[in-house]
């Protein structure tokens, strides 16, 4: 009679079978080129990923830049050097974009410029609240979690989307207003309203994201700290201005700098919601990018390329920023 294995060691050998199987040839390998050179062989698969999918559109991007026509291989397009950068930067006065060759980049531009800020501070004020609220000791904590959370699950096209029939002529919120006799306003036709609305939806769609980081930073601070103030009778404004932000600071710095590259990479929830408008009143930078390049007629590789790297060279300008302070913070 044959002697049954134990269901447990026929596990074992399913699971480890194929380590056994490679053995040998990592075994032949590491002989050939040396133990020293053996966490090569584990780097390549990443390293072949990184250069396909990260390095090589970046040189690609270069490419079209400098280039022209309206075809897309690379070999049907004529260089033309530095001629889309020059089209670009084309104005009789930088402030007014009607005097730009390319009024339009420089009206995405001036958004930008005003949305990425007034949405970062917006963004970080509103999730370190709630973080402070949520690390208190409240009833539902870990409900209440889930909730700020959720947004941050959901597509950007079904944020939109449902935000756009709240704030349409006959949507969710006109209704509510009228139920009380306020007259209902067409929240997404007006250029002011319409950009309030934009920053608006943006915060309530990723705020969770930064919440639970800056929750994360507080729960990480050590409650000694506290109670020691808490002994000497501190306020809590003072707890929070000489306890809380300074040790919070190094992942505020960090929270920024993922805020600022999500705010300045903005473009599905606007372009469902307002698609840029009304007329230009919310197109910012990558919308730009995408009607040059893909949607306009005929399509221009070139310049959208180029804005796409005057706007990765604006961002890697906040990273280089953000590695400059982290590392001040750490020195002091």
């Amino acid at each position: 009679m044959t002697a049954r294995m134990h269901p447990g060691r026929v596990l074992a050998n399913v699971a480890t079978l194929p380590a056994r199987l490679v053995e040998p040839v990592m075994t032949g390998v590491q002989k050939t080129i040396g133990i020293k050179r053996m966490p090569w062989i584990f780097l390549i698969p990443n390293l072949t990923a990184v250069l396909l999918f990260a390095l090589l559109p970046v040189f690609i991007n270069i490419f079209y830049s400098v280039t022209g026509s309206d075809r897309l291989y690379p070999t049907d397009r004529p260089f033309i050097g530095m001629a889309n950068y020059e089209t670009l930067l084309d104005c009789g006065n930088y402030l007014q974009p009607s005097t730009c060759s390319r009024d339009l980049f420089w009206r995405a531009l001036g958004n930008s410029l005003v949305f990425v800020p007034t949405q970062v501070v917006l963004m970080i004020g509103i999730s370190l609240l709630t973080a402070i609220c949520l690390n208190r000791e409240i009833r539902g904590r870990g409900f209440f979690r889930g909730v700020f959370f959720f947004p941050v699950m959901l597509s950007p096209v079904v944020v939109a989307l449902t935000w756009q029939w709240i704030l349409q002529r006959n949507g969710a919120l006109n209704g509510l207003l009228e139920a009380v006799g306020l007259s209902g306003i067409n929240w997404l036709i007006h250029a002011d309203t319409a950009f309030a609305w934009a920053v608006a939806v943006t915060i309530w769609a990723h705020m969770g994201f930064y919440t639970i980081i800056l929750l994360a930073g507080l729960q990480a601070i050590p409650r000694d700290v506290y109670e020691a103030a808490k002994m000497d009778s501190a306020s809590h404004w003072r707890v929070f201005r000489r306890i809380t932000l300074p040790l919070l600071l190094p992942v505020l710095l960090v929270v920024f700098v993922l805020c600022v590259i999500r705010s300045v990479q903005t473009f599905d929830e606007l372009y469902v919601l307002t698609g840029g408008g009304p007329g230009s009143a919310t197109m910012l930078m990558v919308q730009y990018i995408y009607e040059v390049g893909f949607a306009a007629q005929p399509r221009n590789f070139g310049l959208a390329a180029a804005a796409s790297l005057l706007l990765g060279l604006v961002l890697l300008v906040f990273t280089a920023l953000q590695l400059k302070l982290s590392r001040s913070a750490r020195n002091d």
